[in-house]
């Protein structure tokens, strides 16, 4: 399972599976044409962190699911 997050209203998008790894990055054109480097850096970074929070929160509901809401030790 994939979870995706964006940044800046959409112009850099994250996908991270449920094993935390980082499958894709799509980056809208617009903000290339721009030519604002940092902009774009600090976009990417907020895209992927949030996906990867939200792959952490699936993983998290999953396992939950699972147990049947019981806390093991090790396992979340």
């Amino acid at each position: 399972r994939t979870v995706e997050a964006s940044a800046g209203g959409g112009m850099v998008t994250a996908r991270v599976t449920g094993k935390l790894q980082l499958v894709s990055i799509t980056i809208d054109p617009e903000i290339l044409r721009s030519g604002d480097r940092e902009m774009l850096q600090d976009l990417i970074v907020a895209a992927v962190n949030e996906a990867i929070r939200q792959a952490q929160a699936m993983m998290s509901d999953e396992m939950s699911k699972l147990t049947g809401g019981l806390r093991i030790p090790g396992l979340g």
